[in-house]
């Protein structure tokens, strides 16, 4: 597959993603429509959710993503070899330059994100630029840039906003039900449909969590042989994430709607092995991804 059928193909799972989620949070509030006798009105109004997420995602994605990283802009005075391999290796990879960002944070890390190349936003931790040799940080950043050349910021900025929509929707309708909203009729609810809403508080985030990770974990291959391409140093890249990956501490600010985004999980799990917990992983195993790259 060549970089524009990448690129075609990411902007139509883009769309497909919208279609599902929009589906998913409508039958979800269908189902609490259900158990409150009113599935029409619940129905409509995760519908109208949808919609309004969903487009705003799009448009605002990369702005509710740095916010809730609590991330600021990065100067050339402050970051000089941040701004100037950023700035090299667009002018290599042909995009345009992309605006950067940094988060106040020992753990190294970094993401990009945004809609599209003329949008796109880097940004790292003070821990990485603080880490990182030039070298490794070219290689750090050949990976970034390849996720905005392949559109794939466009893709996984909107699932973060989206997953973390879902979430908060569900959240509320536990909370609601936790605190006893419309417990005046709770009698003349049938037990079935009380029992099929907790099925759908648990299912509908369920879903969305592993669409989430489906989308983010085949990218990284790609990423990583993108930017190694682009460098032309695929070792230090794989040096970058070796330091990365002994660093103890997780990001602060990261949460399970942007995890996926970060070149690496920034939660910092335990190395552990078996179906359901390489299921529910954010990344590729980080060894083998240095194991590739150490090959190429």
């Amino acid at each position: 597959m060549n970089i524009y059928e990448q690129i075609s193909k990411n902007k139509i799972r883009t769309f497909f993603i919208i279609i599902l989620f929009s589906f998913i949070l409508s039958g979800f509030f269908y189902v609490v429509g259900l158990y409150f006798h009113s599935p029409r009105t619940y129905f409509l109004l995760g519908f109208a959710i949808a919609f309004v997420s969903s487009f705003g995602s799009y448009f605002w994605s990369d702005k509710l993503v740095l916010s809730s990283t609590h991330a600021h802009p990065a100067t050339k005075e402050e970051y000089f070899d941040f701004y100037t391999v950023v700035e090299n290796l667009s002018i290599a990879a042909g995009t345009p330059m992309p605006r950067l960002y940094v988060i106040d944070d020992p753990s190294p890390n970094a993401f990009a994100t945004g809609r599209n190349p003329k949008h796109a936003v880097v940004c790292a931790t003070t821990g990485l630029l603080s880490m990182m040799d030039r070298a490794e940080l070219e290689g750090v950043i050949g990976h970034e840039l390849s996720h905005v050349k392949n559109y794939d910021i466009l893709l996984t900025s909107i699932v973060a906003v989206l997953v973390g929509t879902l979430a908060l929707a569900a959240d509320w309708i536990s909370r609601s039900l936790w605190w006893g909203f419309g417990d005046e009729e709770r009698e003349n609810r049938n037990p079935l449909l009380f029992a099929l809403l907790i099925i759908s508080l648990i299912l509908a985030p369920l879903a969305a969590t592993l669409i989430q990770l489906a989308v983010s974990r085949r990218r990284e291959y790609l990423a990583d042989a993108s930017g190694a391409l682009l460098t032309r140093n695929p070792n230090e890249l794989a040096s970058a994430l070796e330091k990365i990956a002994k660093y103890p501490r997780p990001v602060a600010t990261a949460g399970a709607q942007t995890a996926h985004l970060f070149i690496t999980n920034p939660f910092k799990d335990k190395k552990t092995r078996g179906f359901l917990v390489n299921l529910f992983n954010t990344h590729p195993p980080i060894e083998e991804r240095i194991r590739i790259l150490r090959s190429m």
